[in-house]
């Protein structure tokens, strides 16, 4: 998907203060460097224009929160989201998923969540898909030995080359559907843009959770 370049894009982030964590590494890899307390900590990886991260850190005071996105374009959405939304516990940085491990210490992260992901249809592109094994092992390192991987996504074609991936990889999956909208696991289901736009035309949306233990 092409994204448009956003107007001030730069200023706009800057405006938004503490909220973008402008150097990750420079800032600390913890809840209490980050945030200041040492709630859990979860990450968002590829957080879109943002309504996912707000709606769940709303529901959920007492979890820190941090969204990634690799498009800057695309950070400042999100970023004047959660800075209107007035929450404590969100915070947004600019980084790639592969520099994950470099950033923070093994099993320090609470949960991730791949939403909506870039399916990456061609078959010699699957490296690229956050979901492929050399991804999956970098959310090993930095996952508690509980700590989970909340996947969602509307393309069957890449939730299903996932379930081979995670099964691969000993992953144990749990509360898994392929019409999540139309199952017990609906309760408590925060929407994002492209879950709303895609259920809304009748699009199945498939769901899982995984544990490496």
């Amino acid at each position: 998907m092409r994204v448009h370049k956003k107007k001030h894009g730069a200023e706009r982030l800057e405006a938004c203060g503490n909220i973008v964590i402008k150097d990750l590494r420079a800032e600390g890899n913890s809840s209490q460097k980050l945030f200041g307390n040492d709630k859990p900590l979860r990450i968002e990886i590829g957080c879109g224009k943002g309504d996912f991260i707000v709606g769940t850190a709303a529901k959920e005071p007492d979890v820190n929160f941090l969204a990634v996105e690799k498009v800057s374009d695309v950070l400042v959405i999100a970023a004047e989201k959660v800075k209107a939304s007035g929450l404590d516990n969100v915070r947004v940085c600019c980084i790639d998923a592969k520099e994950l491990t470099e950033i923070f210490e093994p099993h320090s992260i609470d949960r991730i969540y791949l939403n909506f992901s870039d399916p990456w249809p061609k078959a010699r592109h699957e490296k690229r898909r956050l979901t492929y094994r050399s991804f999956l092992e970098i959310y090993k390192q930095i996952l508690r030995e509980d700590g989970a991987i909340y996947f969602k996504t509307d393309n069957r074609g890449l939730f299903d080359f996932s379930l081979e991936e995670f099964k691969e990889f000993g992953i144990r999956m749990e509360k898994l559907t392929f019409d999540l909208h139309n199952s017990e696991y609906m309760e408590g289901n925060v929407m994002t843009e492209y879950e709303k736009r895609f259920s809304s035309m009748g699009v199945p949306i498939n769901r899982v959770e995984c544990y490496f233990k």
